[in-house]
């Protein structure tokens, strides 16, 4: 029941539960069981993108580096990331959320809200349609999806985590304070290391000493975020489920194990992030005006650029294309050494609104052969693997 509106709704969080792992296991069976962990290779200073249960068991925890994941767990199978795969099973997923509901909000590639407040002429009750959510994604594409049933966001997201892996919890308004009161205080929204620790100073270590709180406290603590923190407290949060939220930007990076100064090493790098945020794009069925830069020096300095094309595009040599641009014209490097490498697609647009009537004839044909190519390579990559073909690179400037 929302405080403000009195009006019961019923929101389900769908989050999958390890997911890039849970993929890697469906499509390479003979993992099942062992410690899967997606990210960089286990001798580089990559970040951990996500750690099966069984890796967990050892401490390994996503945006860990990967060389402290291969400390904590050094028999684990380390796999790099196939974003265009676990796309792919994304929009899988999407189609069975789509069933039942037209207002689904993605919140990221494996998770996203449910507003099934109308459906439940249709379909029965939230909890069973949540149920059913969760049969159908084990049965129809073998993954596991932990659900969260509640009558807003906040306690539907607070729920599909509470009983992780493969949990299914229901909280309803009643019962939410009695839930809600004795789980430590980092469980509220907006409640992070920091805070936890002034919150803790102050003696407010429960979601029930926030409820208790003097209103005077938490303005000190959390200055205007106060009074929305006190009704997260309460198991109050009107936020509506908005449908379709776009990615702001489609992006890929490296840090490398070694601080990297020569120019063509560095765009063999580049070339291949580049490749990688293209075949996602394309995967997703996006497409982009600008693309980013990201550069990391030695130091820890951190630089972006950027370049804004004519018109949007997913064509990995566009891409490839803009991005030695901004390296090798526009960072202004000076042959200082980088440790990390990125780049990124934003000002995105889904690539069937993208009028071709622009391109001359020229124009016209380079793209189809372009695309022709990048479709090829997207398929033996899927088939063979992220690394099994790329294109070649020339030698450029110093």
């Amino acid at each position: 029941m929302s405080e403000s509106t009195g009006k019961a709704r019923a929101i389900i969080h769908v989050d999958m539960d390890a997911f890039y792992a849970s993929v890697e296991v469906l499509d390479r069976p003979e993992l099942a069981g062992k410690p899967v962990i997606v990210g960089g290779a286990a001798e580089s200073r990559g970040v951990v993108a996500a750690a099966s249960y069984e890796a967990r068991v050892f401490g390994v925890r996503s945006a860990m580096s990967s060389a402290r994941a291969h400390r904590l767990c050094p028999h684990g199978v380390f796999i790099e990331p196939r974003m265009s795969r676990y796309a792919e099973v994304s929009r899988d997923i999407r189609r069975i959320l789509d069933a039942y509901t037209p207002l689904v909000e993605p919140i990221s590639i494996d998770e996203a809200f449910l507003d099934v407040t109308a459906s439940r002429a249709l379909f029965g009750a939230g909890p069973e349609i949540g149920r059913a959510i969760k049969r159908r994604i084990r049965e129809e594409l073998g993954l596991v999806a932990s659900v969260g049933v509640a009558p807003n966001k906040y306690l539907a997201k607070l729920a599909s985590d509470l009983e992780k892996p493969d949990g299914f919890v229901v909280i309803t308004q009643e019962e939410a304070q009695a839930r809600l009161a004795p789980l430590p205080v980092w469980r509220l929204w907006g409640v992070g290391k920091k805070t936890e620790e002034a919150f803790a100073k102050a003696g407010l270590c429960t979601v029930a000493d926030v409820v208790n709180a003097p209103d005077a406290l938490l303005e000190r603590l959390t200055g205007s975020y106060a009074p929305r923190l006190k009704l997260l407290a309460r198991g109050i949060d009107d936020r509506p489920v908005v449908p379709d939220m776009e990615a702001k930007s489609i992006g890929a990076e490296n840090t490398f194990a070694r601080d990297i100064a020569d120019a063509d090493a560095l765009r063999a790098e580049l070339d291949l992030l580049s490749e990688r945020v293209a075949q996602r794009a394309r995967a997703d069925g996006m497409a982009g005006c600008t693309v980013n830069l990201k550069a990391r020096y030695a130091d820890f300095t951190t630089v972006t650029r950027a370049k804004t094309l004519p018109d949007a595009t997913s064509d990995s040599v566009v891409i490839r294309d803009a991005a030695r641009e901004l390296l090798e014209k526009r960072l202004g490097r000076e042959g200082r050494a980088l440790r990390l490498l990125g780049v990124s697609l934003s000002n995105l647009a889904h690539t069937g609104e993208i009028s071709r009537d622009l391109f001359d004839s020229a124009a016209r044909t380079r793209v189809s052969k372009n695309r022709t190519l990048d479709s090829v390579m997207d398929k033996l990559r899927e088939r063979f693997g992220a690394s099994a073909v790329r294109r070649g690179t020339k030698r450029g400037p110093r």
